[in-house]
């Protein structure tokens, strides 16, 4: 019975990484087959708008920047949103601030002086934070007055034609969302920021365009979007009984019949998360976000009236996390299979498994080398960065299978936003004063799984099983980069203890206008794609 067991665990796991894997063949395949016709019928669109819509008839604009405890970089968002060009009598912004720290008293300096300046900006405080982001947004939609509604995380530095680049979709009444790309100020700062970038290149480079252009389900991804407000309230408003209130709030739209735009070529560039812990833990809160808003809504869709294929795909795109799980199966059952797998049929299905595993493994690697070459001219260079992308992913996959269990489980857990500390150019300096991210006790488990994988490598060498063996190691290697990574972090951190914390600036408003030009100075926009700023 146990032995069944182990067979059937290991089958499903292989049968699913193989599932996910060819989906990225798919997306992959959808994406080439329309990028040029898409691309064309962007800015075809926009050409259009622009040559019948005259300025005193351009929708009413509420920019919505959601903000707790980000004093590093709120500032230079704030600069940046307002150098936007757009009619001041169409465009508000609303600072949703529940900060605990000495940033409300930064965004304070920085509205008094912009209001001054003409912009329309007010500083909204609440006195919990009820719901946490999802409950800031629909808070300040009690007083917004804007028919569109453009939403930044504290990170992001919008361009100043953001408005401009995406307002045109909204002339047709079905879009009730135009999602952007999202850009990097920081890609270049370390090994970890380099790898990031890929895999964030390849979810906005193929992913979102394939679902989008492919009449799949996409999704907000939470900033760098514009709303229409009928789209947000027809939906059902912001809910916060997800840690991916951006995710759910899309999908309930597409489900009561409203379209999503994706800008392809409209990049907006943030910061890329510079610490193991931050990493992990945003990838946590998405990991069990999604699995959240699948059990919540995956029902509606398979009974709503669309495709199957549109079906399958919001299916794969909302237990995507799903693969973390299962590749830890595959980890921890790979000794096991070894001791009981014998006698003369057994390498034929052990043959199966292993090209099952091949395809999986490739079909994500294909889809970023995809994402690199559409989008960067030295793509071959950034190719480089694909095994550490692999260990990155494989490393995690412990920390996101708990994430999981927790959403299936309903254990509840606070919204924890990914700290940015306005760190930009390679070989800068790291704050002193950070905003820091706990590890987890279950950092501890990640060495433990690197060993147990390197033993498991060493087995199977000796048995003379040499094809499930570069699996093994990248497991091994895997779990011991992140378990590496938090151990350095550790290090650093307890160095930098010793160092006196940050002073307030002493000119906020100089301040952001500098952490502005650095930003965009750092920033490398995609080769193929006309720079916009």
């Amino acid at each position: 019975m146990v032995v069944t067991l182990i067979f059937a665990c290991y089958w499903l796991a292989v049968f699913g990484l193989f599932a996910y894997g060819i989906n990225c063949y798919w997306l992959t395949f959808v994406f080439h087959r329309h990028q040029r016709q898409a691309l064309a019928r962007l800015e075809q669109k926009r050409e259009e708008f622009w040559a019948r819509t005259p300025e005193d008839a351009l929708p009413t604009v509420t920019i919505q920047l959601p903000i707790y405890n980000e004093r590093c970089v709120v500032g230079r968002l704030i600069h940046a949103v307002s150098r936007i060009d757009y009619p001041e009598s169409k465009l508000e912004v609303q600072v949703l601030d529940d900060s605990t720290d000495d940033t409300s008293e930064l965004i304070a300096g920085l509205v008094t002086h912009f209001r001054a300046q003409g912009l329309d900006i007010v500083q909204l405080r609440r006195e919990n934070r009820d719901g946490f982001k999802a409950g800031a947004l629909r808070d300040g939609l009690l007083t917004a007055r804007g028919e569109l509604v453009a939403i930044f995380d504290a990170d992001f530095v919008p361009p100043p034609d953001f408005l401009r680049r995406t307002v045109p979709f909204f002339s047709d009444e079905r879009v009730g969302l135009a999602q952007c790309r999202w850009g990097h100020v920081n890609d270049e700062f370390s090994l970890l920021t380099k790898t990031q970038a890929m895999a964030i290149d390849g979810h906005f480079g193929i992913e979102q365009a394939a679902r989008a252009w492919g009449g799949y389900f996409m999704n907000f991804n939470g900033t760098a979007g514009v709303w229409r407000r009928r789209a947000i309230d027809g939906a059902g408003g912001w809910q916060a009984d997800t840690l991916t209130e951006d995710l759910d709030l899309s999908y309930r739209a597409q489900l009561a019949g409203w379209r999503i735009e994706y800008l392809l070529d409209v990049e907006v560039p943030a910061e890329i998360p510079i610490d193991i812990s931050a990493f992990k833990a945003q990838q946590r809160r998405w990991a069990k976000g999604s699995i959240q808003t699948a059990i919540k809504l995956l029902p509606r869709v398979m009974r709503a009236p669309l495709s199957f294929g549109t079906r399958i795909q919001a299916a794969l795109h909302l237990t995507h996390y799903l693969v973390h799980p299962l590749m830890l199966t595959v980890a921890l059952l790979a000794l096991p299979l070894l001791a009981f797998w014998s006698g003369p049929w057994a390498p034929l299905p052990f043959a199966a498994m292993v090209v099952m595993l091949v395809f999986a493994t490739a079909g994500p690697s294909t889809l970023y080398l995809s994402a690199q070459r559409a989008l960067r001219t030295d793509w071959k260079r950034r190719a480089l960065r694909l095994p550490l992308l692999m260990l990155l992913g494989t490393g995690i996959a412990a920390s996101n299978t708990r994430a999981v269990v927790e959403a299936f489980s309903r254990k509840k857990t606070p919204f924890i936003r990914t700290p940015k500390h306005d760190v930009a150019s390679r070989g800068a300096a790291l704050p002193r004063q950070r905003y820091r991210v706990p590890l987890g006790a279950l950092t501890a488990a990640e060495p433990l799984l690197a060993a147990y994988c390197g033993f498991g490598l060493v087995t199977y060498v000796r048995a003379e099983k040499y094809l499930i063996g570069p699996y093994l190691l990248l497991y091994a290697l895997g779990f011991g980069l992140v378990a590496a990574a938090a151990a350095r972090e550790l290090f650093g951190d307890w160095r930098r203890r010793r160092l006196s914390p940050l002073s307030p600036e002493a000119d906020p408003v100089a301040a952001s206008a500098t952490a502005y030009e650095r930003a965009l100075g750092t920033w490398r926009p995609a080769s193929l794609f006309e720079v916009h700023r």
